[in-house]
């Protein structure tokens, strides 16, 4: 659908409003589809929540693995509150337009969130590398300020690229059209809304995307490369097998995240099509976050009889 996009110019010509692109004029295709995302937006929110709750109020997860867990959940819960719910309404409503800033401001907390997850990845590694191969260090390398640092350093580098790439990309004009052909406002997406040659635009964009996804990525095989090290020297079946425990969980979290934001931000150009990203955006904002507690619960024995006092308490 094309819109006339001089409604939402200014006298300077610059758009101003945008709108996201319809998913498909078949209304039960777009009632269906709504239907499934927001029952997995709501299981992820549940889900994502309760492990928050259970290990803040048990003090036997008060250790820093299940800290950075908690963090983690706290960034699903922004990360899928700063997507889905204008995704929905897109889906079901004709009302799909969106404000210059409010599309900023998505892509802001969007981008804020997916880097400090990339982030809080590698320092979760880091964790599991210390626990593992340097045990007797580990109580003072991995204190309670050592942690808190990590996460904040996680949310700052989430926060100073999510600023800059933002107001990078919206310091840009817009001259139409004015119709995104994706769920929300991604990077990808905008820019190729922007007036004139913008091949220095998606460089740097792709520069900065290599720098925040691939530098804590290599962290993690670092990390993981170590501890594979260690474990395949220990004596102990016993001992290799609850190592490699403790870190399946984590390994499965980071391929999945890994996965889906490599295919969609770091292939080449020519390779994009709308429809593959869409179904991508759904996969890396949506079933990932569901998934994380399903795997951090099915495979942690500590989480799943926190989780079950904690929904106790809630129906006592």
């Amino acid at each position: 659908m094309n819109l006339n996009c001089s409604l939402w110019q200014d006298n300077s010509m610059s758009v101003k409003h945008f709108a996201f692109a319809k998913f498909s004029e078949v209304t039960e295709q777009c009632f269906l589809l709504f239907t499934l995302i927001l029952l997995m937006f709501l299981a992820s929110l549940t889900g994502n929540a309760l492990i928050a709750i259970a290990i803040w109020t048990n003090p036997a997860l008060h250790t820093p693995m299940y800290f950075f867990l908690a963090n983690l959940s706290l960034l699903e819960i922004g990360y899928t509150c700063s997507v889905i719910p204008k995704m929905l309404q897109s889906l079901v409503s004709e009302a799909r337009g969106i404000s210059r800033e409010g599309c900023a401001t998505q892509m802001f907390f969007f981008t804020l969130f997916a880097i400090s997850e990339c982030c809080l990845l590698a320092a979760m590694a880091f964790d599991r590398y210390t626990a593992i191969c340097s045990p007797l260090h580990y109580a003072t390398r991995m204190s309670r300020g050592v942690c808190v640092h990590l996460a904040m350093i996680s949310w700052g580098v989430g926060c100073i690229v999510g600023l800059g790439q933002t107001n990078y990309i919206f310091s840009l004009d817009f001259c139409g059209p004015c119709e995104i052909d994706h769920f929300f406002c991604d990077l990808p997406p905008i820019l190729a809304l922007a007036c004139g040659d913008t091949s220095h635009n998606e460089v740097a964009v792709f520069v900065v995307a290599i720098l925040c996804i691939s530098s804590p990525f290599l962290l993690i095989i670092a990390s993981y490369g170590r501890i594979l090290a260690a474990v395949l020297i220990m004596p102990s079946p016993e001992g290799r097998r609850k190592a490699l425990s403790t870190c399946s969980s984590h390994l499965l979290v980071v391929t999945l995240f890994y996965g889906s934001g490599s295919v969609t931000y770091l292939r080449p150009k020519a390779s994009h099509s709308p429809g593959v990203d869409k179904l991508l955006a759904l996969f890396y904002t949506v079933v990932t976050s569901m998934l994380n507690p399903i795997i951090y619960s099915l495979r942690n024995k500590e989480v799943k009889t926190a989780l079950r006092r904690t929904l106790e308490e809630v129906n006592s």
